[in-house]
């Protein structure tokens, strides 16, 4: 299964890299697409957990490390105010 690695620019220019194991994250989220910190958060929980039950799908397991990356992100994001702007980069 294709895994997709980008990054995440937070609003104080700190990066943090962001790893989905399917292209579906695609479909959520872009290079070059900047967005609300709350709106990036509903994004990757959608994205991540539709990529981990592709996962499930075609090998019998959910993936616990997009259950990881979306902890790690949301924990990242409450640092933040909601309407900070958040810029998705290739990594």
């Amino acid at each position: 299964m294709p895994e997709v690695q980008l990054c995440i620019e937070w609003p104080d220019g700190r990066t943090t890299p962001f790893y989905s194991p399917s292209t579906v994250i695609l479909n959520y989220l872009r290079p070059g697409e900047q967005l609300p910190v709350q709106d990036l958060t509903e994004k990757v929980r959608e994205g991540l957990r539709q990529a981990s039950e592709r996962v499930r799908a075609r090998y019998g397991f959910a993936c616990t490390r997009a259950d990881e990356e979306e902890r790690k992100l949301l924990e990242t994001a409450d640092a933040y105010d909601r309407e900070a702007l958040v810029r998705i980069r290739e990594s």
